[in-house]
């Protein structure tokens, strides 16, 4: 599942996604179910308390050949480079952030963050493993 079966140098033409960041299982990187105090792997059945939910980077994209436009989504850490930080140090800045600030529209906050990581990706070249 992890191996490459050729790379593709494309440009990034949209972001396809506002949330970069998702609490996943540990087990199968599934997306977790999190309620106040505990979370749920609805797919292989993992359950533990919110607060030790991992998290981990989820980047849909729109990206451009010379030829052709594709949707790809890029997982995990691979994307801690281009972010700076882990997806569970971001998560926990933006926590940090809102909290201390007393930011009550943390809409406001995902929003800085979008635009963030459309400054940093539109327009960019890369080369994709696929």
């Amino acid at each position: 599942m992890n191996s490459v079966q050729g790379l593709l140098a494309a440009s990034v033409i949209s972001i396809q996604n506002s949330c970069f960041i998702y609490p996943a299982c540990q087990n199968c990187f599934s997306r977790l179910i999190l309620d106040s105090r505990r979370f749920n792997c609805l797919k292989c059945g993992c359950t533990g308390e919110a607060k030790d939910a991992s998290y981990r980077y989820r980047l849909s994209l729109k990206i451009a050949d010379t030829n052709d436009l594709f949707d790809i989504t890029v997982f995990g850490s691979c994307l801690d480079p281009f972010f700076g930080v882990t997806a569970e140090n971001l998560q926990r800045y933006i926590q940090d952030f809102n909290q201390l600030s007393g930011e009550t529209n943390t809409e406001s906050t995902a929003r800085a963050l979008v635009q963030a990581v459309e400054t940093c990706f539109i327009g960019k070249r890369f080369i994709f493993g696929v």
